[in-house]
């Protein structure tokens, strides 16, 4: 057989490296029968190596799935045992995995399947709350009793009852009682309907009396001649919600009070630091408020009088007035010796004083005559005015949340300024900035003092003696994360030792791409080799022409010759390199 100087054989020497190979590598022993020869066939070493892939797959799937521990919620909880049973069942069809709390009290699934679940369940009317309603009555039995009958009706009223008063967001179970007495012919017999009420309250949940007067006049009027004041409201906690005597007689504030003034509270400081942080800067100022809050209703009414006015602007309430006029011409008397007299003096009121006069001055003329008894007469005017009296009726009712005073406190930080030097120190804000910022905080708080409110500003530089930043490692919360982290990094370390070091060569076994790495690798090997021994021989590996036969004596042979023998040996290696393997070992060895 020849070897060209690029490490191919060539020659149809098939007798001469069987030879070889039977006089340099050991004969293979027989393999054993049974279990342990088919282990070693191939086919079983291939059976095996699937297995073996098999189980580490398996392997890693379970290592991920216990890293990827499912987070269980809450479902339902409190439910009766009815109840329980059919939400079980429901799951179990829904294939929705579950488990239950510590002492059976509730039902937990998955966190992300959840929501789903009660939905599904919801639409089954699960649960159904312990609580039976008027569908109780749909399922009557032929030949019942009136007895019953009556019983049914008010359990299915209960039940009704108690599912209106769950439906309120602050409830979580209710539990109705209802007396109802039998009804008799006789008025004096006759006696009146009471119900109680249990409620259960979610946690941290409470109901105001409005609530609770809401819940004691829906079940009064859900039942005839049920009177509020009958209805009894008991809570989880033994507490008495339905007695009004005790709301009536506490004069503490409600938390609805205490919200507003809260909220009245936080509104001023947020407005005060909102205009004077522009000025000296975000986290230089702190402001607190107290408002003293009147929640009284009060109600006044007051009734003023002026004094009396003048006549031109007092208003006229009523005005009378009458007027008497008696006149009579020639002679006039009773017939008889009296008409001869004179007449007596008038004693009339004088209404004109100048006519008065003139009469006077006529009568005393001259000559002393009489006056004329033709011109007599008598005249009366009355007249009499009511002015209206001036008064002011004043009523006021007060509202409630009216503010009595403000208290309101504000510390300011130093100014950050830079001195000459180029560095950063604080000083005190001047008088000018102080009474700046106190303008602005009275306007901002809406100061007023009649009122009696109070400001207090004040200027000192805050203290910066904060306690030493943590460590990283120190951090709430980091050691939480960093076992998170190292749980991960295990897990990753493990699934990539089981791939490479285990999974991938059982893989390269079962694709044959180890078998292909070996013999390439052998291939390589006996190429080199025959490179070695040509080099060897004094011939140079770059020529062609240059042919070494097994006894590394030199011969010239054509050009197509060679082409043959190339090709022939390239079809050779590539058929059974194990054999090309083996014969350039024993040569190499044989040397």
């Amino acid at each position: 057989m020849a070897v060209a100087a690029d490490g191919t054989m060539t020659g149809d020497t098939n007798n001469q490296a069987e030879n070889s190979n039977l006089d340099g590598l050991p004969q293979a022993q027989p393999a054993p029968g049974g279990m342990a020869g088919y282990a070693r066939s191939p086919q079983g070493r291939r059976i095996l190596l699937i297995i073996a892939a098999a189980a580490t797959i398996a392997l890693m799937v379970g290592i991920w799935l216990w890293s990827q521990k499912v987070e269980y919620r809450v479902l339902f909880s409190n439910f009766n045992d009815r109840d329980g049973g059919a939400i079980v069942a429901s799951l179990q069809q829904m294939n929705v995995p579950y488990k239950y709390s510590e002492g059976g009290t509730a039902i937990l699934v998955p966190e992300n399947m959840v929501h789903d679940a009660r939905l599904k369940l919801a639409a089954q009317g699960l649960p159904k709350g312990g609580n039976v309603g008027f569908e109780l009555m749909e399922n009557q039995k032929l030949g019942i009793s009136q007895f019953l009958e009556q019983v049914n009706f008010q359990r299915a009223l209960e039940g009704e009852l108690a599912r209106s008063v769950q439906s309120l967001s602050s409830v979580q179970t209710a539990r109705v009682h209802l007396a109802l007495p039998k009804a008799s012919v006789f008025v004096r017999d006759q006696q009146k309907p009471t119900a109680s009420v249990v409620l259960a309250l979610y946690p941290g949940r409470y109901l105001d009396q409005q609530q609770v007067s809401a819940i004691v006049h829906l079940v009064a009027s859900s039942v005839p001649e049920l009177s509020p004041k009958a209805v009894t409201i008991v809570d989880q906690n033994g507490n008495l919600l339905s007695d009004t005597t005790k709301q009536a007689q506490t004069n503490t504030l409600d938390p609805t009070q205490l919200k507003y003034v809260q909220d009245m509270q936080q509104d001023i400081v947020k407005r005060v630091e909102s205009i004077i942080a522009p000025i000296v800067g975000n986290g230089n100022v702190r402001a607190e408020a107290t408002a003293d809050v009147d929640f009284s209703r009060s109600e006044q009414a007051s009734e003023a009088y002026k004094p009396n006015q003048a006549k031109d602007t007092a208003a006229v309430r009523s005005k009378q007035s009458s007027e008497a006029n008696n006149s009579s011409s020639g002679t006039s008397g009773v017939p008889g010796a009296l008409t001869n007299q004179p007449p007596a003096p008038a004693t009339a009121q004088i209404v004109n004083p100048a006519a008065a006069n003139g009469a006077a001055n006529q009568a005393a003329t001259p000559n002393g005559a009489a006056p004329s008894p033709t011109a007599s007469g008598n005249s009366r005017k009355d007249e009499t005015v009511n002015y209206e009296v001036d008064k002011t009726v004043r009523y006021t009712q007060q509202p409630m949340g009216g503010v009595r005073r403000l208290t309101v406190a504000v510390v300011v930080n130093y100014k950050r300024t830079i001195d000459n030097t180029g560095k950063i120190v604080m000083r005190p804000l001047t008088e000018a900035e102080r009474n700046q910022i106190t303008d602005l905080v009275k306007e901002a708080m809406g100061y007023n003092k009649d009122r009696g409110d109070s400001l207090n500003v004040v200027n000192t530089q805050f203290s910066t003696d904060l306690e030493p930043e943590l460590p990283l490692w120190k951090q709430p919360g980091m050691i939480d994360l960093a076992k998170e982290a190292g749980k991960y990094v295990l897990l990753a370390a493990v699934l990539l030792f089981l791939y490479f070091r285990v999974l991938r060569p059982i893989v390269w076994k079962l694709s044959g791409r180890e078998e292909r790495e070996r013999l390439a690798k052998e291939k390589a090997e006996a190429e080199a080799a025959a490179a070695a021994a040509a080099v060897a021989a004094g011939f140079d590996p770059d020529d062609p022409d240059a042919i070494v036969n097994l006894s590394g004596e030199p011969e010239i042979d054509e050009r197509a010759a060679y082409k043959a023998n190339l090709e022939t040996a390239k079809q050779w290696a590539k058929n059974d390199p194990k054999l090309v393997a083996s014969i350039i070992k024993s040569w190499v060895n044989n040397e």
